[in-house]
């Protein structure tokens, strides 16, 4: 039994598919099958059952898929040891960041990251939390930043910073000569919101004390883009709510439009979120630390109510 072998396994297992697990774990099909085949007559098993399309994991396979994770990490934390002890910070590190903080967060921090940690090679996927969640669990991601808490029982999270919401109100709107606003102004039924699958949106529904119903509604919005509610709303279409950094890049004329919360105000969580096995942990401690460092300077707000980025409706 080798390393090798258990990693062709995790391939096989996750993509249920001889030729494309050969493909990403970049060897020929022939040589793969044959590790695993190997692996399985050594063990006097069957891990997968070929029969079934897509390849189906035996009773006894699930078992093995589920050691042979626990295996290849505890080997990937021997070259992490040598690593720390060398202080090194260095090597390809994927992180994952949800879309409402990507276009804010990004260009904040990166240039800072990657002049200060010239041997990481950092690369940067856009996911959903979801995806981020099962890719942190598969191995695919060293690191997230997504919005918490998140309770889940192997991922570790550590805070970034708290953004506030901010509502972008228009002058004609019921709430446009409010000075301030406060949760129960707010009716799910006039805010426009981000489509399903975003947790800023399920932030703001549970923010809301309304319950939705839009059925006089002569339109149904999807849209990833805080720009598109903000010109919807300009429309006179209704209200949004918007994560503090993003009311930065608005212009003068449409910053006229943000309303503030009273104290304390809603805000979501954002922190670093990692596999509880620390894989890395010096580049995630690295990549944290100037993260922080920098958004501290951009958001002055001190006590916030973290609204929960789980939809609970």
């Amino acid at each position: 039994m080798t390393i090798t072998q258990l990693q062709y396994v995790l391939a096989v297992a996750e993509y249920q598919n001889f030729t494309l697990a050969a493909k990403k774990s970049f060897v020929t099909q022939p040589t793969l099958s044959m590790q695993v085949q190997k692996l399985e007559d050594e063990l006097d098993v069957l891990i997968f059952d070929r029969g079934k399309k897509p390849i189906g994991i035996t009773e006894v396979g699930q078992k093995i898929v589920s050691q042979a994770k626990n295996i290849v990490n505890e080997a990937n934390r021997i070259k992490d040891i040598v690593d720390q002890d060398k202080g090194f910070i260095g090597g390809d590190f994927v992180l994952g960041i949800i879309p409402t903080v990507m276009p804010t967060l990004l260009p904040m921090f990166l240039k800072t990251f990657i002049n200060k940690y010239s041997r990481v090679n950092l690369i940067i996927k856009e996911q959903s939390t979801e995806s981020l969640i099962r890719n942190i669990q598969d191995g695919h991601l060293d690191a997230a930043i997504a919005a918490t808490p998140l309770e889940i029982e192997f991922i570790k999270e550590r805070p970034l910073y708290y953004e506030p919401f901010v509502g972008y109100v228009p002058k004609n709107h019921r709430l446009g000569n409010a000075e301030k606003l406060t949760p129960d102004d707010l009716d799910v039924s006039d805010v426009l919101l981000l489509r399903d699958g975003h947790c800023f949106r399920d932030g703001v529904i549970n923010l809301c004390k309304a319950p939705k119903n839009r059925e006089d509604d002569h339109f149904q919005l999807e849209s990833g883009s805080f720009e598109t509610l903000v010109n919807l709303a300009d429309e006179d279409m209704g209200m949004t709510l918007l994560p503090y950094l993003n009311t930065l890049e608005l212009d003068d004329l449409k910053k006229k439009n943000l309303k503030y919360f009273d104290n304390p105000p809603p805000a979501r969580e954002v922190s670093l979120i990692y596999h509880k096995s620390e894989l890395k942990i010096q580049i995630t401690e690295a990549l944290r630390d100037v993260i922080s460092g920098i958004v501290r300077g951009a958001i002055a707000f001190q006590d916030v109510k973290i609204i929960s980025p789980i939809n609970k409706k």
